[in-house]
């Protein structure tokens, strides 16, 4: 899986959450917040902090915003900070811009902006942010506890044509594929003898470790 280098703007419970675990993940992150002391708090976890305001244009220039290959905002309780910096990082050029909307009306207007993708916090945990964000085949990823989770991965053209029991995802990597959703059908509990199509949505179940080996061998 590539090293992609993040920067998280915003460093509060659900922007320090999604960072650490980036950083678990073995990506390199910015974290920025205006506060000096919330920064400081997070340094000990993150690849580097800086304190900015990042409703500044040449703040955000001066720390080389541009070079991330993706920048989420996740600026707590400031809707008009929120929107300011996020227009800025889509003219400055930023690849990827991932924003945290407060209501339905600020993701209305980080839509229309043109933002890459909206976050609702009350629907999206860091955790699991975080994995769909390394991960462009995660298509979704529920922890059921500090160790186990439930992923849908997009079946790319690697697995594509092979048997459940040619991949035997139990016996390789330990995590089992309970289902898998087609364009027309659900098939709860598949055979052995299910053969895969591209673009099959499997929904696996296993540690975080197991799904991370079987979506990382599903790409190489």
């Amino acid at each position: 899986m590539k090293n992609t280098q993040y920067a998280v703007i915003g460093l509060g419970r659900f922007g320090s959450s999604l960072a650490k675990e980036l950083v678990a993940l073995g990506h390199e992150v910015l974290g920025v917040d205006k506060n000096a002391n919330v920064a400081d708090e997070m340094s000990a976890c993150l690849t580097h902090t800086l304190v900015a305001d990042t409703t500044d244009e040449e703040a955000l220039r001066a720390i080389g915003i541009r070079n991330m290959d993706c920048v989420v905002v996740a600026i707590g309780d400031d809707i008009q900070a929120s929107i300011l910096t996020s227009i800025l990082l889509k003219d400055l050029g930023v690849n990827r811009v991932v924003v945290k909307a407060l209501s339905a009306l600020h993701g209305k207007v980080l839509q229309r902006i043109g933002v890459d993708r909206v976050i609702y916090p009350e629907r999206d945990m860091g955790v699991r942010v975080a994995n769909q964000l390394v991960s462009p085949n995660l298509l979704d990823f529920i922890e059921l506890s500090d160790e186990y989770a439930i992923a849908e991965i997009s079946a790319t053209g690697k697995l594509a044509r092979h048997s459940l029991k040619e991949l035997d995802t139990r016996a390789k990597y330990g995590c089992t594929i309970v289902a898998i959703n087609r364009e027309k059908e659900t098939i709860v509990a598949p055979s052995a003898e299910e053969v895969l199509h591209e673009g099959d949505v499997m929904v696996i179940i296993g540690t975080n470790e197991q799904i991370d080996r079987f979506e990382r061998s599903a790409n190489t």
